[in-house]
């Protein structure tokens, strides 16, 4: 585990972006441990909330992209109106 001062903190805060494994916090002055930062786990909600259930659970036919321009689309013409 890999030490780090509350002030290196503040000066570079991409070091919690960019965590890895487990960092402690140390207050320099009082010499005593402040915190001990983990990383996050990314991963999906549907897999650990669904349990057995999982393979029921619907997928998503469209991608985000495609969402994205259609709601674009949407709200373009809402706003300045139909030009086709």
């Amino acid at each position: 585990m890999k030490s780090i001062g509350i002030g290196e903190i503040q000066k570079n805060t991409s070091v919690l972006t960019r965590l890895t494994r487990p960092i402690e916090v140390v207050d320099k002055r009082k010499r005593e441990l402040v915190a001990i930062i983990y990383p996050v786990e990314k991963s999906t909600v549907v897999k650990r909330l669904a349990g057995k259930y999982k393979g029921r659970v619907l997928q998503a036919e469209t991608d985000f992209k495609t969402a994205r321009t259609v709601a674009m689309m949407k709200a373009m013409k809402e706003k300045y109106g139909s030009s086709r």
